[in-house]
């Protein structure tokens, strides 16, 4: 990847001539099976400038209560895009198509604020890297649209999700308007995201792309990185769920607080509330011996993450530390 960042063919992004970012879009836009797709830093900046194509401020976004969009991104739908938040709980990060009906009708008048757009994550971060079964995708996704509703799918781990239920990305990306996909995440580039839909609605991102600041010059630098990632490191997301998926059940067999059916695809969670330590000092315990865990959203849940920096034996090492600094700490 360093190689082809180096070698990268570049031009000027902003008036549209870098020959790498135009390459990458039109290969991200086939990919998700969208029309066109804009080249963007960060898919925060995607999801936010989505939020403003598919509503007015004053309006409402649904979403699952958890989802990325309202807990880690800093409050952006009400300051970019001026939209009231609804946020709705739901199993496993998935709502269901009662709950997008109930609330796409909740408006009583033209005087009410207007549900105009929903947000789906998949995977769903919070709830520990989670797919969203396609059956119960195109029951919510139809709810939204029956109910006039835009639906934007935060795709940051998109490819994690496809590959887990070993389908192309576009099938689960096309059912959607517009759709982000990161490729800092499990495809492993420094840097960079794209977010697709319909050519209007791309052509409309585009100015909201320069009003967030997110043109840039030779991006062909990052751009290479990218097409490096969907050439090389799509298929072996697989590795690191078939990692994941050893590491929690290693831990659980040695009784650490592992919930193997929350475990589809990179993500391990603990459950502290089963330790008598708190989440930080969870954490703080396992770094000591060289086990690195983050939190997640809640007091009590943190997370492993399997990737393409970790091998087989560090696996094995995890496998046979945290058990060491953990056990005494199990409640029974």
């Amino acid at each position: 990847m360093r190689a082809a960042i180096a070698a990268a063919e570049v031009g000027d992004e902003q008036m549209r001539e870098d020959p790498s970012v135009n390459e990458l879009q039109e290969r991200a836009a086939d990919l998700l099976g969208q029309e066109r797709a804009l080249f963007l830093p960060t898919v925060t900046m995607g999801n936010q400038i989505a939020l403003k194509l598919h509503s007015r401020p004053g309006d409402v976004l649904i979403a699952h209560e958890h989802s990325h969009i309202l807990t880690y991104e800093f409050g952006g739908p009400a300051v970019h895009a001026g939209l009231v938040t609804v946020g709705l709980p739901g199993g496993a990060g998935r709502l269901t198509a009662a709950q997008v009906t109930t609330a796409a009708g909740s408006a009583q008048d033209v005087v009410d604020q207007q549900p105009t757009v929903l947000v789906l994550e998949n995977t769903h971060n919070v709830a520990g890297g989670r797919v969203w079964p396609l059956e119960e995708f195109d029951a919510v996704v139809d709810a939204a649209h029956a109910g006039g509703l835009g639906v934007h799918l935060d795709g940051a781990r998109l490819m994690n999700a496809a590959v887990a239920l070993g389908v192309p990305a576009a099938t689960i990306a096309s059912r959607v308007d517009t759709v982000t996909l990161c490729f800092s995440k499990g495809l492993g580039c420094p840097l960079g995201a794209v977010l697709a839909g319909p050519t209007d609605l791309i052509e409309a991102a585009w100015r909201q792309k320069f009003l967030f600041g997110g043109a840039m010059r030779q991006a062909g630098i990052i751009a290479a990185a990218a097409l490096y990632a969907l050439d090389h490191h799509v298929e072996r997301l697989a590795v690191d769920h078939e990692r994941a998926r050893r590491l929690a059940e290693a831990w659980h067999a040695a009784g650490l607080p592992v919930e193997l059916d929350r475990v589809e695809t990179n993500f391990v969670q603990l459950d502290t509330s089963r330790l008598d330590l708190s989440q930080r000092d969870t954490i703080a315990a396992l770094r000591e011996v060289g086990v690195g865990l983050s939190v997640t959203l809640g007091d009590t849940y943190i997370r492993a993450v399997t990737h393409l920096d970790l091998d087989d034996a560090d696996i094995d090492r995890a496998i046979d530390l945290a058990p060491e600094a953990l056990g005494a700490h199990v409640h029974a």
